[in-house]
């Protein structure tokens, strides 16, 4: 097995060095929570992750495999709440995926993105509210 040039904790520490990607301390986080609904809290994590653990109540799941695809109007993901105008903020699990999520939504022209230090794992820690989410019926 090969050596990696780069790993993935580092790809999201310096995601948040570059001053391109907004980190926001949990509590920060919640207090965005609470606006005027501008803000999208985008869950980035897998499907699965929200099923077993919950999520930010009023969230949007962008799944970060997808995100790119579903972010950009010139492919057949499209979502349309993707204005680039609008504010993201982006949790994962931890942080890791939710910095290089923020990152590559910069890249994309998104104006204001930021994403939540310590992840969902923070949110929970913190006592803030979640709620479960229902697992598809892919019967």
């Amino acid at each position: 097995m090969g050596d990696v040039r780069k790993h993935a904790w580092d790809m999201a520490a310096e995601a948040e060095a570059d001053g391109d990607v907004e980190v926001l301390a949990v509590e920060d986080a919640r207090e965005e929570w609470d606006e005027d609904g501008r803000t999208i809290f985008l869950d980035v994590r897998d499907v699965r992750e929200r099923w077993l653990e919950g999520a930010v109540p009023g969230d949007t799941h962008a799944p970060r495999g997808m995100l790119e695809f579903w972010a950009d109007p010139e492919t057949e993901y499209y979502r349309d709440y993707f204005e680039t105008d609008r504010r993201f903020v982006c949790y994962c699990n931890e942080g890791g995926r939710s910095a290089l999520a923020a990152k590559v939504l910069d890249e994309m022209g998104f104006e204001d993105v930021a994403h939540v230090e310590g992840g969902f794992t923070a949110w929970q820690e913190s006592g803030f509210e979640t709620t479960e989410v229902e697992q598809a019926d892919y019967s």
